[in-house]
């Protein structure tokens, strides 16, 4: 395996302006987009990328806890020893680590480690882990709070033209829930009966909240009631589940596995929603076959075009979140069809930033070798 031997580590901070108007969210800075873009060359010349991205700041941050503690580590190992750089950079940085930016550097390692153990192999990361499907119902995120009753009703139209039969849809933050309650019913009555809701909250309410919001949002019948509370009020999302008709879920601001312990020790929410950045692929793969055993399903928060192979490759397999904000950076976006996504072929994650992205839009980064 000499010829898989890391040689170079290099990032590339990009700052890329939203190719049209900022999510309006109320939760995210209307700035710039902003990424961590990490390559790993190799001896034998195949060179992996991963990348990070921040929804709220921290990205010079971010690539100076790479630079000092995550790539002077990797210099030298072998790319195909995945789990055990893993398992390196974990211990290695547990007294400031188990969370926070050391956890988000070692996840973009982690992409772009098993980028180049498929294209090395040949392979699509789905067909590397054994395919189960390669097809996987998408939903259409994307309709924001910040854009009002109208808005958020003509976003999920424009999903639904597209042929997504499901979308999802914001409360909480910028509005009383009883507001929001009104906004959802508006959105089943625009909808009809055949389009699945899902609601979320972004950690915007108390448990006594959700559960006053939720027993009238109950009536709309929607698909999900998502991260209901702040993600460490683990009573709080069972006392709601135990209280509502909906589904309650959640998952993506928990890092890797030993973080969600509580969903699986006591479990109330059917469908777990890991963000890769908190743990990599490899951690998404573990939390996945964890609740494979409990009967709980995997709908991974956002970065589609990554989350796929993991989703076409595990039996538990819920919705993709499809979010159309990053589709004009990507060489080949991938987009919907007939309201799913199909995994690529393409060896490795087969993501790649546009070229002049990366020349173009370059506010940093650094090269170790």
């Amino acid at each position: 395996m000499s010829n898989t031997i890391i040689t170079a580590v290099r990032t590339t901070l990009l700052e890329v302006p939203w190719a049209g108007e900022a999510p309006a969210a109320g939760i995210i800075p209307p700035s710039q987009r902003e990424f961590l873009v990490l390559e790993i060359e190799t001896s034998g010349g195949i060179t992996g990328m991963g990348y990070l991205q921040p929804l709220s700041g921290g990205l010079h941050t971010l690539d100076a806890c790479m630079k000092e503690m995550i790539a002077p580590k990797i210099i030298g190992r072998d790319a195909t020893q995945v789990e055990g750089i893993w398992q390196m950079l974990w211990q290695s940085t547990y007294w400031v680590g188990r969370g926070g930016l050391a956890t988000w550097a070692l996840s973009a390692v982690d992409v772009a480690l098993w980028d180049i153990v498929g294209k090395r192999a040949d392979l699509p990361l789905h067909r590397l882990w054994g395919n189960c499907q390669s097809t996987i119902e998408a939903y259409g995120s994307g309709c924001w709070r910040g854009l009002g009753r109208d808005g958020m009703i003509e976003r999920a139209r424009q999903f639904t033209d597209m042929g997504l039969s499901a979308i999802k849809m914001q409360v909480a933050h910028l509005r009383p829930w009883r507001e929001d309650v009104k906004n959802v019913a508006a959105m089943r009555d625009a909808l009809g009966d055949d389009v699945e809701i899902m609601i979320d909250v972004n950690m915007g309410w108390s448990a006594d909240t959700a559960i006053q919001a939720g027993a009238r949002i109950d009536e709309y019948d929607p698909y999900w009631l998502e991260e209901p509370v702040v993600c460490e009020d683990f009573a709080g999302y069972q006392r709601t589940a135990a209280a509502l008709k909906t589904r309650v879920v959640g998952g993506e601001s928990h890092f890797t596995r030993f973080d969600m312990r509580p969903f699986f020790a006591e479990p109330s929410s059917p469908i777990l929603q890991p963000d890769h950045q908190r743990g990599g692929l490899t951690e998404l793969r573990k939390i996945a076959a964890v609740a494979d055993t409990w009967g709980i399903s995997i709908a991974p928060h956002l970065f589609h075009e990554l989350t796929i192979h993991v989703l076409a490759s595990i039996p538990n397999a819920s919705y993709a979140e499809y979010m159309d904000w990053n589709d004009d950076i990507w060489v080949e976006p991938l987009l919907p069809v007939d309201g799913k996504l199909t995994a690529p072929e393409r060896a490795g994650h087969g993501v790649e930033f546009k070229p002049e992205l990366l020349k173009s839009n370059r506010v940093g980064g650094f090269e170790l070798s």
